[in-house]
């Protein structure tokens, strides 16, 4: 039952790419999808010359020599490839931008009925992903130890863990809008399950380069029909 209304859910937001106000959204989206890759890739190579020195030499790409091969070709495939992992900081910095207007759009479309959501103030709204955001990085960095001892099962513990984190984000803003904060947490915990599993199923494309770079806004908008369909259920 879960599938299917996810799916349904995901169905019904690619259904409404021929809203030429959900496409704009979505097209800014992309955008700011690749601007925020490349800042976490600039990040990236930062740490690496903080650790290693001046250059780094990556397996199957060889010598990074820092701010000299950012505008390389080899470095472009490499922030492709690395965006399988650099995309989830990515989609979860991207939700205080968009969300609203994302759920707005599907809510104008699918939702006519319901009474105007309530105004998350940009600054609360930005503080919580930040928070999100932090809480991401700092569980992924602990990963790593698990990727090591479960090596096999690396990329499911990593879609796993994501989705967890990512669907609860989600869900959470979605929510917030219109029921306030203490009730979308209720309801966080009410449906855990199909969060986990909506988040994990977001997780999986977005280690799918250049396809990744269209997930975090049509995410928001399977994450505002989740939300609908939960609390009508």
């Amino acid at each position: 039952m879960a599938f299917g209304m996810i799916f349904s859910s995901f169905f019904s937001t690619l259904g409404q790419l021929d809203d030429p106000r959900f496409r704009r959204v979505l097209g800014l989206g992309i955008v700011l999808s690749i601007l925020l890759l490349i800042l976490a890739y600039v990040g990236f190579l930062w740490f690496l010359q903080a650790i290693l020195g001046e250059s780094s030499t990556l397996p199957l790409v060889g010598e990074v020599t820092w701010i000299n091969d950012l505008a390389t070709w080899t470095s472009l495939l490499l922030m492709i490839v690395l965006s399988v992992f650099l995309m989830i900081p990515v989609a979860s910095a991207i939700t205080s931008l968009f969300l609203d207007d994302v759920a707005q759009a599907v809510e104008d479309k699918h939702y006519r009925h319901l009474p105007p959501a309530m105004k998350v103030p940009f600054a609360e709204a930005f503080k919580d992903t930040v928070n999100f955001l932090g809480v991401l990085i700092a569980a992924n960095i602990l990963a790593f130890i698990l990727y090591a001892m479960f090596a096999p099962a690396a990329l499911f513990i990593f879609w796993g863990l994501n989705g967890f984190l990512l669907g609860r984000e989600y869900f959470t803003l979605a929510a917030i809008r219109r029921v306030g904060r203490v009730r979308a947490k209720e309801l966080r915990r009410k449906h855990l399950g199909t969060i986990w599993l909506a988040g994990t199923l977001m997780a999986v494309p977005l280690s799918i380069p250049l396809m990744n770079l269209a997930i975090p806004i049509l995410g928001a908008a399977t994450f505002t029909h989740i939300y609908h369909k939960l609390t009508q259920a």
